[in-house]
């Protein structure tokens, strides 16, 4: 897929020139989304488009799920994100021909996202072949003030002569694009091509509603419509699926019409469509009573606090600059409203991994949104506790004590059918269990504000449940798949077992702060001290004549995978089968490293040096996550000038579409991994300690960098030049301490603490990649 062409500014992402053969990616780039509501970034018109696609965070339908053999315990429904009604059409006819880009190119049209506005303007200047020439200007917003609501102002002027304008203002119910499953199942088009039942359609003279429920998953859906029109007549007609609103005016030049379009959405697994419908109506109304300036001032407000508090700058790469605010924006939208709901991996941008949320948005998001927007990531927490009891399910199911949470979801439930890349993958519990840990830690907050004691404990019971004590006391985790899916059911990965470690002890320690509610769970003092034996006795893999810890047992004396000879066979698992690429060290994405990362405290300097050479020559990147981690840890390891490339890719992956995949939505866990690319890797910051700890170096390339963080409710600004590091007290209670390059400091509102900058001193030299997959920038 090509990308667009975008002109690079620091607070824009414009492209001059829309072109119609890159549609399908610009959407996804150009997408709008509050949490709650997403709209993708199709033309006003409609056609031509690549996908279609509005969303909203939690409505989905179940589909069957089949398999060549059965088996006890696989997940029997599937499940996928629906597109609701859109309400993006807006189709221009100037003297009866419509306006088709294909058709009659523009002499001008550009779109442009503006950061700080929160808005999606296009430009046109089009010349009908009736010889009048107009000119199209639209803005478009989903609200982060007003969770249910987008918005369009649509003008029309005309230019020269005299044109009779018409304009057929939409909102179109059902599957307006499939869900985008790829399963050959004859059960499965009938699911999800005809999910929605029509329930009630309501006209007024300048807008209506439509009312949809679901077949299988049974959720209400309504959305509702208004028009203010200047300048024009206006009608309304309403069927089963549509609502549309005619707007028409015969102009002279210099004359124009201009329509606001409200279109609000509101959904519920039990409510009645009365109240469904009342409550979208009701959205509208707010919105209409806002009127378009309103809305606009409630977007521009949020946003000024939100870079008041996470604007990111980098000095020396403007592309980057642009990608890392790029980054801010969509990974705080994702979030923004969203209550009850997970955020998918490609949060309401497309309908790739069917919508689903997997361990990638815990270990990503989540972690950065504590740093940045704590009252989002919390939303984010306490709807994954409550999929508990889900999870102790499939904990049951599994023969398993605790809880096991799912691997792909959107309610909650597992629905991955493909159990060695899922089931097995046990890690995510303890990635779940650490977003849970990380944000208490962060914010200062008690675990029972996000209900995370439970998750914890629950975790806990899991790992004991499933690990194996050997003669000698050590514990082993074994037949599991860690973080690389090339490398799959193994024994004793180095990243679980050491996850694994970790969340018994963050679960023991959390029920002796509140033995009370640890008690309540039945929790008592010989359950901890087994969690707590069992973390030190976990056995940790090495090869001693390597110096290296194997991924996991064995994994250094699998064959090596010939990367010089199938350097143009990438992804790997798109040309090779997986029983020949199991037992290979070839990794998809960073494991071992990523464990390096997020579990600093068990490896010396000389191990991260060693272990990041060893698998930075066997890791390919066939996904998107792997770019970020490694950022990470080529940092760590002393080497900034290959930490910078690694956070150019994370951060350009969807800007240039890297993978040549952004059309199915943005790569959100590698937008927030992206953030953290910058702030963990170049910026050394750590926030598993009791105090908030930096290890900044600069890159050759860069001259300055400077991040806003928010650690237990005060705003710190973090900037690194060439003469040192600075932090300051923005905002909130001091003093705060910061460890700086291992000296304490402490912080206020009068008084920032600068150290000078080291200079970086990596053990090794820095580490080559396999041949052709060195980093994409």
């Amino acid at each position: 897929m090509t990308a667009p062409t975008l002109d690079t500014d620091p607070w824009l992402v414009r492209e001059p020139r829309v072109d119609p053969r890159t549609l399908a990616v610009a959407e996804s780039v150009f997408s709008l989304s509050n949490g709650f509501l997403g709209v993708r970034g199709t033309l006003d018109e409609v056609e031509p488009f690549g996908m279609r696609g509005t969303y909203l965070s939690g409505v989905y339908e179940t589909h069957p799920l089949s398999y060549p053999e059965g088996g006890f315990g696989q997940p029997e429904e599937g499940q996928a994100l629906l597109t609701v009604a859109d309400g993006t059409p807006l189709r221009l006819l100037v003297d009866g021909v419509p306006l088709d880009v294909r058709e009659v190119p523009p002499q001008v049209h550009e779109r442009t996202l503006d950061l700080r506005a929160g808005t999606l303007d296009r430009h046109v200047r089009w010349t009908s072949p009736s010889g009048t020439s107009v000119e199209v200007s639209s803005r478009r917003l989903v609200s982060l003030a007003e969770r249910s609501v987008c918005a369009v102002r649509f003008e029309v002027r005309v230019l020269d002569g005299r044109g009779h304008v018409v304009v057929r203002s939409e909102l179109a119910a059902g599957q307006v694009t499939p869900a985008g499953v790829d399963n050959d199942d004859p059960r499965v088009a009938p699911a999800l091509d005809e999910a929605f039942e029509p329930h009630a359609q309501i006209g007024h003279e300048t807008g209506g509603a439509l009312v949809e429920r679901t077949r299988r998953s049974g959720i209400t859906v309504a959305a509702a419509v208004a028009h203010h029109v200047d300048g024009g007549r206006v009608s309304t007609r309403v069927d089963e699926q549509h609502v549309v609103t005619t707007v028409a005016a015969d102009l002279a030049a210099g004359e124009s019409v201009t329509v606001v379009k409200v279109v609000a959405y509101s959904w519920s697994h039990d409510a009645g469509s009365d109240s469904v419908v009342g409550q979208a109506s009701a959205a509208v109304s707010s919105a209409l009573d806002l009127g378009w300036d309103g809305l606009l001032a409630g977007q521009r407000a949020v946003l000024d606090e939100l870079w008041a508090t996470a604007d990111v700058e980098v000095d020396g790469d403007a592309e980057l600059q642009q990608a890392l605010r790029y980054t801010v924006f969509q990974l705080s939208c994702s979030a923004a409203c969203i209550s009850g709901a997970p955020v998918g991996a490609k949060g309401l941008t497309g309908i790739g991994y069917s919508g689903h949320t997997f361990w990638d948005v815990e270990g990503f998001v989540l972690p950065a949104l504590s740093l940045l927007r704590p009252d989002a990531a919390a939303r984010l927490l306490r709807w994954r506790a409550d999929t508990l009891d889900l999870a102790r399910e499939r904990a049951r199911t599994l023969g398993l004590e605790g809880a096991c949470f799912a691997w792909r979801t959107i309610s909650g439930r597992e629905v991955s059918a493909y159990w060695p890349a899922s089931t097995a993958a046990v890690h995510v519990n303890a990635d779940v269990a650490r977003a849970f840990w990380l944000h208490q830690n962060v914010t200062g907050r008690d675990l029972d504000s996000v209900g995370g004691l439970p998750v914890l404990v629950e975790t806990a019971r899991a790992w004991r449940s499933l690990g194996h004590e050997d003669a000698a006391g050590a514990w082993h985790w074994l037949g599991v798949t860690g973080p690389d899916e090339y490398t799959g059911v193994v024994d004793d990965n180095v990243f679980t077992n050491l996850m694994a470690r970790r969340n018994l002890r963050w679960a023991a320690d959390a029920c002796e702060r509140r033995p009370e509610l640890a008690a309540e769970l039945g929790v008592d003092h010989a359950e901890t001290a087994a969690w707590r034996s069992a973390a030190d006795a976990v056995h940790v893999p090495w090869d001693e004549g390597l110096r290296v810890h194997p991924m996991n047992d064995d994994f250094t004396t699998y064959r090596e995978w010939p990367f010089e000879e199938l350097r143009d066979s990438y992804p790997v698992q798109e040309h090779h089968h997986y029983a020949e690429f199991y037992r290979r060290q070839v990794l998809k994405q960073a494991d071992l490293v990523q464990a390096l990362w997020w579990c600093r405290d068990d490896f010396t300097a000389e191990e991260v040096a060693r272990d990041l050479e060893y698998y930075e020559a066997r890791t390919v990147r066939d996904s998107s996550l792997s770019a970020a981690v490694q950022a990470v840890v080529c940092a760590q390891a002393q080497h900034p000038d290959l930490a910078l490339r690694y956070l150019r890719e994370a951060a350009l992956v969807d800007l240039r579409d890297v993978r040549g995949d952004t059309a199915n939505g943005l790569h959100l866990a590698a937008v927030g991994g992206a953030w953290l690319a910058l702030v963990a890797g170049l910026g050394g910051l750590r926030e598993d300690s009791e105090d908030l700890e930096l290890a900044p170096l600069l890159p050759a390339a860069l001259s300055r960098t400077a991040y806003r963080v928010t650690w237990r409710g005060s705003l710190l600004r973090v900037e690194t030049t060439r003469e040192g590091t600075t932090v300051t007290l923005m905002r909130g209670p001091g003093p705060v301490t910061v460890v700086v390059d291992g000296e304490r400091l402490t912080v206020t509102a009068d008084a920032p603490a600068t150290v000078p900058l080291r200079t970086p001193d990596p053990l090794l030299d820095e580490p080559r990649q396999p041949a052709g997959r060195e980093p994409r920038t």
